[in-house]
């Protein structure tokens, strides 16, 4: 069966050094097209892949007839005209995340898709990695007895003003840049949704660079505390914990970018200090991530992360900016 051919939107440095080359690799896909207007930054996608076509505009690459999926790497602001004109050019649309800065605001590529036929994503990639593939097994077979808390943080040290992530009009701030992980993640392995939430936020030039949550969320699981840090102005940290009445799951080190800053394992501790840890050294995520797309494409397989999760989401960060006090 041939593989989905699919074109990059923009020639971003992280489509160059992770998710480009992620296609690349992936089974059942083919890097065929770039966008870009910069021939230079077109070089670093040939080093890997040399017979990309190179488009000087996305409108042309969009008319492309040979590509059938594109990815959008392209500041958050652009994610919800891009989709949209990408599922207009009848193309798939893989979009990196967040794909819209409000929740309302993906109910129209919700119609968009589902009038197309085609396929339209948030690029979420750790639904597809076994770590945390894992960590839902365990939690819905009750390893860890009731859920009674779950704690997630993660943060990083960014103070270039000229990064998108720090300029408000391009929707940065670190709730949109990864409080989708610490929001996503707990809603992916619990299935739960916030039934409270309270909030504190620091915000500089006009972005949260620390956000603090607090809440309650019930699921299938029952009704948990939940907790939550983002913040882009502090030392490197990734940490997932869910505690039970007779265990805790734990992942730290790699939870959201496994394998680069620390390897990819998932904890369970037991009563009797029983510990077993699960490790991933070869699991890439981006890769996983376009293969699944890729079968939906290509066979019909339902998308594991459809975009109703994804609205969830980024209810939840809605919800918190919302009810935030700014400190």
């Amino acid at each position: 069966m041939k593989p989905v051919r699919w074109g990059v939107l923009g020639a971003a440095r992280f489509a160059r050094e992770q998710m480009a080359p992620a296609i690349h690799a992936a089974e059942g896909a083919e890097l065929a097209a770039l966008a870009t207007s910069d021939p230079a930054k077109a070089a670093g996608f040939r080093a890997f892949c040399p017979g990309i076509a190179v488009h000087a505009s996305y409108d042309a690459l969009l008319a492309d007839p040979t590509i059938d999926a594109v990815y959008i790497p392209l500041p958050n602001h652009l994610h919800v005209e891009w989709t949209l004109k990408a599922l207009a050019a009848g193309k798939h649309v893989l979009t990196e995340k967040p794909i819209a800065m409000r929740a309302d605001e993906i109910d129209q590529i919700i119609a968009a898709r589902d009038q197309s036929g085609l396929l339209a994503a948030e690029a979420y990639m750790i639904v597809h990695h076994p770590q945390w593939q894992r960590a839902q097994e365990w939690l819905h077979a009750g390893e860890i007895g009731t859920l009674v808390h779950a704690d997630v943080a993660f943060s990083y040290h960014l103070t270039d003003d000229s990064n998108i992530r720090n300029k408000p009009e391009t929707g940065g701030g670190s709730l949109r840049d990864i409080g989708v992980y610490t929001f996503g993640c707990t809603r992916f392995v619990t299935g739960a949704e916030p039934l409270d939430l309270s909030a504190r936020i620091r915000r500089e030039n006009g972005v949260d660079v620390f956000a603090q949550v607090a809440g309650v969320m019930e699921g299938p699981l029952g009704r948990f505390t939940y907790g939550s840090m983002t913040s882009m102005r502090m030392y490197n940290r990734q940490v997932a914990t869910f505690q039970g009445t007779k265990g805790m799951i734990r992942l730290e080190g790699g939870p959201f970018n496994a394998n680069v800053n620390d390897l990819a394992e998932v904890e369970l501790h037991q009563n009797g200090n029983r510990v077993s840890v699960e490790r991933f050294p070869t699991a890439n995520h981006y890769k996983l991530q376009v293969e699944a797309f890729s079968r939906s494409v290509r066979d019909g397989v339902a998308y594991p992360c459809p975009l109703e999760f994804v609205r969830g989401t980024q209810a939840m960060i809605d919800r918190v900016f919302d009810v935030a006090v700014d400190i």
